[in-house]
């Protein structure tokens, strides 16, 4: 079988906090130099203006460090993952499948996941919108390949390391739990009475 063509999201690198340290190097030297300007003419006045120059420095490196030490309910998810994994068959029987998943922050508090497997006899395109409140979470999810979809709901713990979802639809429930160590995530699908009641997915961040 022809290895599958995948969407997956590509993580933007977030470049925000090299742009606000120019801009603060540079707005450091013109303060720099407006001091020296003002304190050759009325030196009380210069001091007063270091004095406003250094707070408002510090304050912009406080901001900076704020922003970056903020990490949101989903962060140990983001990004795109790749990996292999094994499928049950309702006849009892086993398949290798190989995997893609991507996870985007859809807002502070909410996530798009996509997830794509593929094996000799088998494949399904997965897609979900959930958001994050006190814990729990919530959402909707589709199947395109079969063209079902419903409702999910569960927890996460951790920024997301840890996962346990129920996804449902008219005669079907999934039991959905997602593990991240590091850049390892660990997937367990489990639909009972469905063609294939279990999928075990081990992916790789990219």
């Amino acid at each position: 079988m022809d290895e599958i063509n995948v969407w997956c999201y590509q993580e933007s690198q977030w470049s925000g906090g090299g742009q606000l340290a120019v801009a603060s190097a540079e707005h450091g030297a013109l303060l720099m130099v407006w001091q020296f300007q003002l304190m050759r003419s009325t030196p009380q006045f210069g001091l007063a203006i270091n004095a406003a120059a250094v707070a408002g420095l510090l304050l912009l490196g406080g901001g900076i460090r704020d922003a970056r030490s903020e990490p949101g309910p989903f962060s140990a998810l983001q990004g795109s993952w790749s990996g292999a994994g094994t499928i049950k068959k309702s006849n009892g029987a086993s398949e290798r499948i190989r995997c893609r998943s991507a996870f985007e922050p859809a807002g502070a508090a909410n996530l798009s996941l996509r997830l794509r497997c593929a094996s000799d006899t088998y494949n399904f395109d997965l897609t979900a919108s959930v958001a994050y409140q006190g814990g729990a979470i919530s959402g909707s999810w589709q199947e395109s390949t079969r063209n079902v979809n419903g409702g999910i709901s569960g927890h996460a713990a951790g920024e997301g390391r840890q996962v346990q979802a129920v996804a449902q639809s008219p005669g079907v429930t999934s039991s959905i739990t997602l593990t991240t160590r590091g850049n390892h995530l660990s997937v367990s699908i489990v639909t009972p009475g469905a063609e294939v009641p279990e999928v075990t997915v081990s992916l790789e961040k990219r």
